[in-house]
């Protein structure tokens, strides 16, 4: 699907609230940890080394956004990734960083490899 241009405001708003919830790096660890697998809200804040409360709040934000989804197992609750698209985006930002920091490498001196001689 193509994005109209100009994009209209209220895409654009739309978009920036996607951002919005991507924009918070305890929810870019959670959903980290669950692109392998499906994992209760105890497991992540284990892993995340957060409070239950606190991951608990920012796995609603990804929840009502969408991008995972919640299913009931006894009395846990089990998060799923819901929009695999999500990593797209991921990838696309790890690309962009890894190339600002080859240039900037570049800028100072070159390569790490010829630092260390």
């Amino acid at each position: 699907m193509a994005v109209p241009h100009p994009i209209p405001a209220d895409l654009a708003e739309l978009i920036a609230q996607r951002f919005r919830v991507m924009g918070d790096p305890l929810r870019i660890r959670a959903l980290d940890l669950l692109r392998e697998e499906e994992l209760s809200v105890g497991e992540l804040t284990e892993r995340l080394g957060a409070s239950q409360q606190n991951v608990s709040k920012h796995l609603g934000v990804l929840l009502q956004a969408g991008i995972v989804s919640r299913r009931k197992e006894g009395t846990s609750s089990i998060y799923a990734i819901a929009d695999r698209a999500v990593f797209d985006l991921c990838e696309q930002v790890c690309g962009g960083l890894q190339q600002q920091l080859s240039e900037l490498t570049a800028l100072l001196g070159g390569t790490e490899q010829e630092s260390a001689r």
